[in-house]
């Protein structure tokens, strides 16, 4: 709720939780995951190590977004991922807009956050695509390369098991994307350190 100090209370703790434990294991699965395309004898991390790490990983985010999954029906905290369909790409342009240049001209958001609104259009379309498209295309793929027997021998001529390897890595890498411009995008406001404070205690503060 909204308090006389012009804060709102996004982020509950079983979200920060959520949170800080996805963010651990993101930044553990992309460095390991780097090491590992190295090859055997390259890599900076030893090769055994840097599986090991990115399986165990691997397995506490899958049980870390299940409870994100399952917390946010709960809770209701889904309802700042519902997208209405009429006038959204209207609304994405003028997001877009806001970000390109009308923030470095001093232009006020289009979308200021509320307690109806968690995220902008371009930021909800954004957490859509990752947690509900490209999170659960990793798990899947993942677990399919922890148990290869569950994967296809031949697709259209190729090894399985490699087009498996090749998709997991591609969407690793737009998450590892999606990642880079999280922080950039939480570092716009008043203060750089402010979004970062907010998830932290819990309070955002509105302007």
């Amino acid at each position: 709720m909204s308090s006389a100090n012009s804060k709102l209370y996004f982020y509950p703790l079983w979200l920060r939780i959520w949170h800080a434990i996805n963010a651990i294991g993101i930044i553990l699965l992309i460095i390991t995951g780097i090491s590992m395309q190295w090859g055997v004898e390259d890599s900076f991390i030893e090769f055994k190590t840097a599986i090991n790490i990115h399986n165990t990983s691997g397995i506490v985010l899958t049980v870390n977004y299940l409870f994100f999954f399952i917390g946010n029906i709960i809770t209701r905290n889904i309802r700042f991922y519902l997208i209405k369909p009429k006038g959204f790409f209207k609304r994405l342009f003028k997001q877009a807009q806001y970000y390109a240049y009308g923030m470095f001209q001093g232009m006020q958001s289009p979308f200021p956050l509320s307690e109806k609104r968690k995220f902008n259009p371009l930021q909800k379309l954004a957490y859509v695509i990752v947690m509900y498209v490209f999170v659960p295309f990793v798990i899947i793929s993942g677990f399919a390369l922890l148990f290869p027997e569950m994967i296809i021998e031949q697709v259209y001529n190729l090894s399985g098991v490699l087009l498996t390897a090749v998709a997991h890595s591609i969407a690793g890498f737009f998450i590892s994307i999606f990642l880079v411009i999280h922080l950039y995008v939480a570092s716009v406001g008043k203060s750089p350190a402010e979004n970062f404070k907010s998830i932290i205690t819990g309070w955002h503060n509105v302007h």
